[in-house]
């Protein structure tokens, strides 16, 4: 057997591994812990538990679970971007001017996905090529985008009003959200590669030992930049999907959410440290933040204590995957 197939067979061995034992625990427990949250405030408010106040969850959450979506892999594949919240409001700025100025609207949204993924390469250009560490290079990208799309606007949000395109964020389908179709259809995309793909088992590789899986010929470099380019597409759909469901643009509409996002993917079951990681539990870890925004909205929590909910949630998930950590090596 050649050096790469005993590689990828041992990266599709981990791989299988990480998804059946460690995947398995973490998301039984994560949809346990779901289901207590369900059940919980289901008792606390009448109005909870019903179809219309749990699909406005899925609607609500469907542009973050798309950038965690992505992120995920990433962060499996040893990398990490801050910028995509920042993307998303940019995207739908770049998507209000070209409006503005006579461009039709489908073809304006495919160049906004076009400027999200070309500022994703550039994220991985920086970070493989250049060598700049993954925190500081996104966290830069953040600030120059969202700056960026403040200088384009001048701060100011503005009307987007096509009843076509808007039926993108706000439109349902027997009742569903169509903005969670589209969330969907990312997680489905995503999981399909990292499970049935040999870049799948590759990104694990890349995450696991770097060093090892290049010498056995995996184009960890390229991968890499290829997983940021997507990062950056999805921030973009994500802030398109944004600016259908508010019907307007806003140059900031997404910053809250990068912490949001960060959270969703540890608490799903990915290693900051990568190597490891479930898309399933990003997607359960997606709805148990929504539900604890929405009943906290619903039982009339000020929105103070909703900030100190969801820092409290980020270092459970960061603390959760310290342990995680320490128990693997023992």
């Amino acid at each position: 057997m050649s050096d790469n197939n005993a590689v990828e067979s041992t990266q599709n061995w981990r791989g299988l591994r990480g998804l059946i034992s460690g995947g398995t625990e973490t998301v039984g427990i994560l949809f346990a812990f779901y289901i207590v949250l369900v059940v919980a405030f289901s008792v606390l408010s009448p109005y909870f538990l019903t179809f219309n106040n749990i699909s406005n969850i899925v609607a609500n959450m469907a542009f973050i679970g798309i950038m965690a979506a992505a992120l995920t892999p990433l962060i499996i594949a040893g990398g990490l971007d801050l910028s995509s919240p920042a993307i998303a409001g940019l995207s739908g700025v770049v998507l209000g001017m070209l409006v503005a100025h006579g461009l039709d609207i489908w073809v304006a949204a495919g160049l906004a996905l076009v400027v999200g993924s070309a500022i994703g390469f550039v994220n991985g250009l920086i970070i493989e090529k250049i060598g700049v560490n993954p925190f500081i290079a996104t966290l830069g990208m953040l600030s120059i985008v969202e700056g960026g799309a403040l200088v384009l606007t001048g701060g100011l949000t503005r009307p987007l009003i096509d009843p076509v395109f808007n039926m993108l964020g706000s439109g349902r389908v027997m009742g569903f959200p169509i903005i969670a179709l589209f969330m969907i259809a990312v997680f489905v995309i995503v999981g399909y590669v990292m499970t049935q793909t040999r870049s799948g088992r590759y990104i694990f590789a890349c995450g696991g030992n770097p060093e090892a899986a290049e010498i056995a010929g995996v184009p960890v470099e390229r991968l890499r930049i290829a997983l940021y380019t997507f990062s950056g597409f999805c921030g973009a759909l994500a802030g398109l999907l944004l600016a259908a469901r508010l019907g307007a643009t806003a140059p900031t509409a997404a910053s809250a959410s990068l912490l949001t996002v960060i959270a969703a993917v540890i608490l799903g079951g990915t290693s900051l440290l990568g190597g490891r990681g479930f898309i399933l539990g990003t997607l359960i870890a997606v709805m148990i933040l929504g539900t604890l925004n929405n009943a906290l909205v619903i039982l009339g929590v000020s929105s103070f204590w909703q900030k100190v909910t969801h820092g409290v949630v980020l270092l459970l998930a960061v603390g959760i995957d310290q342990i995680r950590e320490k128990r693997r090596r023992t």
